[in-house]
């Protein structure tokens, strides 16, 4: 059952096409995060072909290249820090690496005994703590003033997604474990829950009030999660990114690859490997915008499997929606075929797309 309106007379459906704009010299291999920074439309683009780029975007979505730099392999995660003068990476080299936008210098900030899949930027009172979560089962937060993490949490699993909206940081693991952290007790988790969804968890992703977080898994399912128990009543789970398999009784799962929350209105967007990408609201439990039929402009040799959505992002103002297209390895190696198209486009957002809905009485 779906306790998404996705009937709703209301939501709209369209295609990109002649609407959304291509960033121009992307990546050229798979991309795995995109992060805007949050004091300019400056938006950081992290990749398989090891590299973070970082573009700067224009008023009318022109995009020109600024930066790059490069991981010893595939970058798995990126972050700004509050004042967007610094950018973070973690990759598959085991290691988490600044860049400094004044100065274009990097350096490794951060090490563990695994890739890093995970980086996020903690601004808390007493000032900024880098934290990176990896598949050794840690947490690890950094003092950017000192070489050594400042403590280390270790993890019941290897560390799957990560996010942080302070006081409230949450991590999904392998084996479904979900724990959430009170930052003013970065160490110890304050709940502790196995996933409601059956399935691995794929991404977590904080409200941005803090009181409570989505989880999208492989089986395109997401969960609303709210942090305190007596706030579990309002909890609640629906199917999505989904679509008939041609015979009786039979349905094609797409994993939710991604959920981005928009800062101002509270709605959220997921996205999935079939493709398409979804605006909801959760309080009002519709569905605003569907984007769909991505795959027939950037996969027209792969129709009808649809191209995958791997990463998305708002702005800071939450007009500019950035989306991935590439590949998402959920097929492992052998899926990767040749000329597989890697692609950043550039939504504009209206109110309609993200602006939440009045409830309807029942």
């Amino acid at each position: 059952m779906s306790f998404f309106n996705t009937n709703n007379t209301a939501t709209s459906s369209s295609t990109v096409a002649d609407k959304d704009i291509e960033v121009a010299d992307a990546p050229t291999d798979s991309i795995s995060s995109l992060e805007f920074s949050p004091t300019a439309d400056y938006l950081a683009v992290g990749s398989w072909s090891n590299e973070v780029r970082i573009y700067e975007v224009g008023q009318s979505g022109q995009t020109q290249g600024k930066a790059a730099y490069s991981h010893e392999q595939p970058v798995l995660s990126v972050c700004w820090n509050k004042e967007g003068t610094r950018l973070f990476s973690g990759g598959a080299d085991k290691a988490g690496r600044m860049f400094d936008v004044t100065t274009g210098q990097a350096q490794q900030v951060a090490q563990h005994d695994a890739p890093v899949k995970c980086v996020k930027w903690i601004d808390s009172p007493s000032g900024g703590i880098l934290a990176t979560g990896s598949w050794d089962k840690t947490v690890k937060y950094w003092d950017l003033r000192t070489p050594n993490p400042v403590s280390t949490v270790q993890l019941p699993e290897r560390c799957y997604t990560m996010d942080v909206v302070y006081p409230l940081m949450v991590v999904g693991t392998a084996e479904r474990h979900i724990q959430m952290y009170n930052l003013a007790n970065p160490t110890t988790p304050y709940r502790v829950i196995e996933s409601p969804l059956k399935w691995q968890t794929r991404v977590v992703s904080c409200f941005p009030a803090a009181n409570g977080f989505a989880v999208g898994s492989i089986e395109g399912r997401v969960a609303i999660q709210y942090v305190e128990e007596k706030d579990t009543s309002q909890n609640f789970s629906f199917k999505c990114h989904r679509k008939d398999g041609g015979t009786k009784d039979s349905t094609l799962v797409f994993s939710v690859n991604d959920i981005s929350f928009h800062q101002q209105h509270g709605t959220f967007s997921t996205a999935g490997a079939d493709g398409t990408i979804n605006f909801w609201d959760k309080d009002s439990r519709t569905r605003l915008k569907r984007i769909s039929n991505l795959h027939v402009l950037f996969f027209p040799a792969f129709d009808p499997a649809p191209g995958p959505i791997t990463a998305t992002a708002f702005n800071r103002t939450g007009s500019i929606y950035a989306y991935a297209v590439s590949y998402d390895w959920s097929k492992g190696h052998s899926g990767m075929v040749a000329n597989h198209p890697n692609k950043v486009m550039l939504h504009a957002c209206k109110e309609e797309e993200v602006k939440k809905r009045a409830k309807v009485a029942k």
